[in-house]
């Protein structure tokens, strides 16, 4: 380690050479420190990282946890972790050593968290809370599990929020169909929002899509990717999850729409994409489409929402729908779904009687 101070500049100067956990030689050098005290520290900072030393600075495991990430997440999900924890969680323990981070410290944010009000007094939502202490958790469980770290401050912590706390929000289908007829002199959003709806498959995974992916004459649309815009830059990658990839057969009404649809695209190639859009895009086709329709204003994802709903009201079984919407797990369709069967638990307590009395 060396630390010195240019003369010219009056400015400090700190090289240093560090083994990293592969056994490479790294020479690091870094100028422009205003004090010794600064130049000291970076080379504390930069040593505990390079060694993976739990007393490292939080912002700096960060990184190494990004990193790794990096190279087992889908980009788009890596994005949004990184969003997320720059936001909600470095500001807060970004200066503090990883190893000294305390329980008390955790409710301390989660305290500063669930006492924020906006402009118009309305908090976070609980679902949000939940969002960012899992990211937090997230990132200790890593430490525990990779680099040795004690416990995780997390679990004494306690959470906070709750999972799926929000309302959820669809349409009837009255609704929908006041919706589609408002918007029926837009060619591109009337064959968007007909497909979300009739078919519940996720924005990205419509966005992807290609004339090769749908057959027409079978009434099938195969879903085996799907659609980021990451950077500025079009991404096409997998689908969410391995149960993603799944065939969605179609009713005539959808397929009558696409046929239209794809006469009037000009020069329509198998790999091209059908939608050649972003999400900002059917975003504002909706604002603009409720306010036409004079319909309450739902999220685009919503419509998923409204489908999954759809089926649950013409008697379809959870099973069904977590292949159709390619939910990975059919708990996660009863949970998510549940609460719309009970209206049903009427009409079986009538047949038993039925049965009861023949």
């Amino acid at each position: 380690m060396s630390v010195t101070k240019d003369s010219k500049t009056g400015k400090w100067m700190s090289q240093i050479r560090v083994t990293d956990w592969t056994g490479k030689t790294i020479h690091k050098k870094k100028r422009g420190f205003q004090t010794k005290r600064e130049a000291l520290q970076w080379e504390h900072d930069y040593l505990n990282q390079a060694t993976s030393s739990l007393g490292m600075k939080f912002a700096d495991f960060i990184e190494i946890y990004m990193q790794d990430m990096e190279n087992r997440l889908k980009a788009s999900t890596v994005a949004n972790k990184r969003f997320l924890i720059d936001l909600k969680v470095t500001p807060y323990f970004g200066k503090m050593p990883l190893n000294e981070i305390k329980p008390t410290d955790v409710r301390q944010w989660q305290n500063t968290l669930t006492s924020y009000r906006d402009e118009n007094g309305k908090p976070y939502s609980a679902t949000y809370l939940k969002t960012i202490n899992n990211q937090l958790t997230a990132i200790f469980n890593y430490a525990v599990k990779y680099y040795g770290l004690k416990e995780n401050p997390c679990r004494k912590a306690g959470s906070m929020g709750k999972h799926d706390a929000d309302e959820m929000i669809f349409w009837t289908k009255a609704e929908f169909d006041a919706f589609i007829e408002a918007i029926r002199d837009r060619p591109a959003a009337y064959a968007v929002f007909m497909t979300l709806y009739y078919t519940g498959m996720r924005e990205g995974e419509l966005l992807a899509l290609t004339p090769a992916d749908v057959d027409l004459e079978h009434c099938k649309i195969r879903i085996n990717k799907s659609y980021q815009r990451l950077n500025g830059e079009d991404v096409i990658t997998d689908p969410k999850t391995p149960k993603s990839n799944r065939v969605i057969m179609i009713p005539e009404v959808l397929k009558t729409c696409l046929t239209n649809y794809m006469a009037q695209c000009f020069e329509l190639q198998d790999s091209d994409r059908m939608f050649p859009y972003t999400k900002s895009f059917l975003y504002h086709e909706m604002e603009d489409g409720c306010k036409k329709a004079g319909v309450k204003r739902i999220r685009v994802h919503d419509l998923r929402h409204s489908h999954a709903s759809l089926l649950v009201e013409l008697g379809f079984s959870p099973l069904l729908i977590a292949e159709r919407l390619g939910h990975e797990r059919v708990q996660t369709t009863i949970g998510t779904y549940s609460h719309l069967y009970p209206s049903k638990q009427t009409e079986v307590a009538n047949r038993l009687d039925a049965l009861a009395s023949a």
